[in-house]
């Protein structure tokens, strides 16, 4: 494979963003296209093939392209016709259910640790997007974009295809869905990420400097796919998340379900992503500084200081890893006089509730933690990365990249490496 290239496609909520890796990981280029440029409507499917095609052309395909995998936003879903024409717009990841009577199936049948609760359950929107008419299938915005690519519109994978109901576990649409009037024949078949589903068809292999033997691998979610990118693969890689909120997963050998917690789990092939996401990270310290601030008082910080107070910092009251509480309380008082010293507690504060949060996976049954990638905003911040990594004391590594499409990319990779190897 000295000369072979790997194809990753990411359909994010603003563009699509497209990856070239080489066989050794090695990110070639890449490109990207705004779905603003096509259009204002981000539920319109044609919005974002257009956004799609454009991405491909820019990033000016050169060299053979042997497998190729798409991710997208985890719980958008559209319904189609018999040959996957759209036929109606998508109800997004972020849409909310107001039909109670459809949320009350839901939460009587499905059971706690499923991921399919809630205003904002894909599941939710499929039940109502079933009777659109002359609407054939229900599938996620993954399953049509590589479908663009196939020609197939009735196959999922594992990943995308668990917000709707699928069962991890048992590898199956469960047999509860039926009670909840999901009528299950409307749904995609579902198989492993990184199963092969196709080749590229004849006419997106000459728009686009493909070969019609590029094989089409199922994807994950842009979630996992962006876990994927940082190079994160063994039992027991972390990789956290500090934007506004701090997301923390970890690559598992068992699944970890804990509905009190909202942990749950992807299955990528035969691994688990498991993790849980807390209210505490960027925006608490956006509430008490700029960003030019941060930075001079960062600075300035000897991380190597006891911190004297034990905060839990949060912007309001509510928490949901790694505790459950919506009345949990902020705690960021005292607050010293030394803008550099309250600085520094609360960056000690995130990095304790971190901490924890690993603490619950692992008594959930997580495995020890082997490493840690940061990914956000905050992981630029050289002061508090050394106050996070004393804090877990475990090693911290370089993300190879953020990008979910470098994921992608590296998932169907190793999906051919494997498939060459068996």
């Amino acid at each position: 494979m000295c000369n072979a290239s790997f194809l990753g496609i990411d359909v994010g909520t603003s563009g699509v963003r497209a990856a070239l890796v080489d066989s050794d990981g090695i990110l070639l280029k890449t490109a990207r296209s705004s779905m603003a440029e096509h259009g204002s409507n981000h539920r319109d499917p044609g919005v974002w093939l257009a956004a799609f095609n454009a991405a491909l052309s820019s990033l000016a395909i050169d060299v053979p392209v042997s497998a190729v995998c798409v991710d997208a936003t985890s719980g958008t879903v559209l319904p189609v016709d018999a040959m996957g024409a759209p036929l109606s717009d998508a109800l997004m990841y972020n849409d909310v259910v107001d039909q109670i009577e459809v949320l009350d199936k839901i939460a009587k049948h499905a059971p706690l640790e499923s991921a399919v609760h809630g205003a904002s359950s894909a599941l939710a929107r499929v039940i109502v997007l079933q009777s659109t008419p002359r609407a054939v299938r229900i599938i996620h915005q993954a399953d049509w974009m590589a479908g663009q690519l196939s020609g197939r519109f009735d196959i999922s994978d594992e990943s995308n295809a668990l917000k709707t109901g699928y069962d991890p576990v048992r590898r199956c649409w469960p047999d509860w869905l039926v009670n909840t009037t999901m009528q299950v024949n409307m749904l995609p078949q579902v198989v492993p990420a990184g199963t092969q589903t196709g080749t590229v068809l004849e006419a997106i292999a000459n728009t686009h400097n493909l070969s019609q033997s590029t094989k089409v691998i199922a994807g994950v979610t842009d979630g996992c796919a962006s876990f994927l990118a940082t190079g994160a693969q063994n039992i027991g890689d972390c990789v956290t998340a500090l934007g506004s909120t701090m997301t923390m997963k970890m690559l598992c050998d068992q699944p970890l379900f804990n509905p009190e917690y909202g942990v749950y789990s992807h299955r990528i092939g035969e691994k688990w992503l498991a993790g849980g996401a807390s209210n505490t990270g960027g925006a608490v310290l956006a509430h008490y500084f700029n960003a030019q601030q941060i930075a001079e008082l960062s600075a300035q910080m000897d991380t190597s200081r006891a911190t004297q107070f034990s905060y839990y910092p949060l912007v309001t009251a509510g928490e949901r890893f790694p505790h459950n509480d919506a009345n949990w309380q902020p705690r960021v008082l005292p607050r010293p006089a030394n803008d550099v010293e309250f600085l520094h507690e609360l960056f000690a504060g995130i990095a304790a509730i971190e901490s924890l949060g690993y603490q619950r996976l692992a008594e959930l049954g997580a495995p020890k933690q082997t490493s840690m990638r940061t990914v956000g905003g905050g992981a630029v911040n050289t002061q508090w990365s050394e106050i996070r990594q004393r804090q877990l004391g475990i090693e911290f590594q370089q993300p190879i990249s953020t990008e979910a499409a470098v994921g992608s990319a590296l998932l169907a990779r190793d999906s051919i490496i494997a498939s060459r190897s068996a």
